[in-house]
């Protein structure tokens, strides 16, 4: 049956004719190489979509995380307080910046870091004279971490804040663009994202010295000499000027590509909301997310198998669904990290369910989903 049926996924890119406009007059001009006006324009309209001041276009989000913990400081050795409720591509740019990972359990509201166990935690390192050299909080799924709290416990302890928005660009906390908050923020243009330039990030502060360090660094440290020259180890991490015109025109239509995201999340809402003993996890009190991905969970005692007998009965009809991130502290490769847990990462991991949320996702399709679902719950 699998093979009859188109596949639904789960955060397909929809690419219109206005981008192939953008990619093609890029190609046109002649700017193939990296950089190039596409770059610079690129930079300038994520600049003025988040009320930051300075961006640089990058390969990955991970590359933008990399080279912003070098630009923090961050040492061989340091550690970094990560979530442990987040893609390891966040842990692993620790790893490339030489640093360790230490986890932190996230809060029931946006499954995001857990302000009052940071401020534990922080408050213990202190005692110890051993405080992180940064943190990175991680906007999950689209919804925005509670920077008003986080904010003021990193800057009480010192420690600069690393915003992990890969996922997050279109959303707010408090009326303030996600990306904007501590000393920088990153964000990831994968090809499920909001938006995407296929791969690539972006790195935005509003510090012009960080700024120029990452632009640095991220096209081989090159010393402006005729010849080359390098007195710092470099990395070839800039996006390309092709793939910064296809971001371009998946900017100008970011906006309308969230409104279907938050339609079809709606849509679930209305359905599965009414459900007992499941829930469409919203955005919290503190602002709009983009949302991303729609997630579910289950309660544990009503419907203890319902989220892999889901997923299965979904790709059964070809359709994708996914768990929610498996926390770092449980897999192997951090499996001698430091880490700070309160079970809630946990049990979100075994109750979560993330669902087809893409703009290409068709109403249809959702009913479909629906369907599914109260099938497998009634069964």
């Amino acid at each position: 049956m699998s093979s009859m049926r188109e596949r639904i996924y789960l955060s397909s890119p929809q690419v219109t004719d206005i981008e192939i406009e953008y990619v093609t007059a890029a190609l046109r001009s002649g700017w193939v190489a990296p950089l190039g006006p596409d770059v610079d324009a690129f930079e300038a309209e994520i600049c003025s979509y988040t009320g930051t001041a300075h961006a640089v276009a990058l390969s990955s989000g991970t590359a933008a995380i990399h080279l912003g913990l070098m630009a923090l400081g961050v040492k061989p050795g340091d550690d970094v307080i990560v979530p442990t409720l987040t893609f390891a591509a966040t842990a692993f740019a620790v790893h490339h910046a030489g640093a360790n990972p230490v986890f932190v359990d996230a809060e029931e509201q946006s499954w995001n870091l857990d302000p009052a166990l940071l401020n534990e935690v922080l408050t213990a390192c202190a005692a110890s004279g051993d405080l992180p050299a940064a943190i990175i909080p991680v906007d999950l799924f689209g919804r925005t971490c509670d920077y008003a709290a986080i904010t003021k416990i990193a800057a009480r302890f010192e420690v600069p804040i690393l915003e992990d928005a890969a996922e997050a660009l279109g959303s707010s906390c408090n009326g303030v663009s996600a990306g904007a908050f501590g000393k920088a923020g990153v964000f990831s243009f994968n090809g499920n994202k909001v938006m995407t330039t296929s791969g690539g990030g972006m790195f935005v502060t509003n510090d012009p010295a960080l700024a120029s360090k990452v632009r640095y660094w991220s096209t081989q440290a090159r010393e402006p000499l005729p010849w080359y020259e390098h007195k710092e180890i470099g990395y070839n991490y800039r996006l390309s000027n092709v793939l910064a015109a296809l971001g371009r025109g998946q900017l100008s239509r970011l906006d309308e590509m969230i409104k279907r995201r938050l339609a079809n999340r709606a849509q679930y809402e209305a359905t599965l909301g009414q459900l007992q003993g499941v829930s469409v996890v919203m955005d919290p009190p503190w602002g709009p997310g983009n949302a991303w991905l729609t997630n579910i969970r289950f309660d544990a005692l009503l419907h203890p198998d319902a989220p892999e007998a889901i997923r299965l009965a979904l790709e059964e009809l070809n359709i994708e669904s996914r768990p929610v991130w498996k926390p770092m502290h449980q897999q192997p490769v951090f499996a001698e990290a430091k880490s700070y847990l309160t079970g809630t990462a946990d049990q979100i991991f075994a109750d979560g369910l993330c669902l087809p949320s893409g703009p290409n996702v068709t109403e249809a399709d959702i009913a479909l989903v629906c369907d599914t679902i109260v099938g497998v719950l009634n069964s």
